[in-house]
């Protein structure tokens, strides 16, 4: 796959994730009544005003910037390296970074994240589509940069 093509994926998955998150995130919210108590999982609402298991809780301004910071800096770090990348990794990295963008997107907007999940069978705080999209998209990019890095130093014979 060309350059381009690369950069065009990377761009239309991203726009789909977040389009994605935020109509879904909407729909679960609007209709979170709907969906009956189980033991397994509820929908519940919660105003977080922090960062991941309630950190940070009010420091709004500083977590837009982080967020703004960490979307520029991976889009452009994918962006100059996408030629050496693949498909696979770019999926992923678009997968986070449309995480990490819906929940700034909500910062801004309502000046929290709405979080809904809430997990019944561990102590787990309650979360939403982007925590999702960004727990699986950072755990495959770990793994992804690992199994390169064996594969890497095989090839060498380290």
């Amino acid at each position: 796959m060309s350059k381009q093509s690369k950069i065009v994926y990377f761009l239309i998955s991203t726009i789909f994730f977040v389009l994605f998150d935020l109509f879904f995130s909407n729909l679960t919210l609007k209709s979170i009544n709907l969906f009956p108590e189980n033991s397994i999982m509820d929908l519940i609402y919660v105003q977080n005003s922090g960062a991941a298991f309630s950190m940070l809780q009010d420091a709004k301004i500083f977590l837009i910037c982080f967020s703004a910071a960490a979307i520029l800096w991976i889009v452009f770090y994918t962006i100059k390296h996408i030629a050496k990348a693949s498909v696979f990794a770019i999926f992923w990295v678009s997968l986070l970074l449309a995480g990490i963008f819906c929940n700034m997107y909500e910062r801004i907007v309502f000046g929290y994240v709405r979080d809904f999940f809430k997990l019944n069978f561990v102590n787990f705080p309650v979360f939403n589509i982007s925590d999702i999209f960004i727990n699986l998209s950072v755990f495959a990019i770990v793994v992804i940069i690992v199994r390169h890095n064996f594969k890497k130093s095989n090839e060498t014979g380290n």
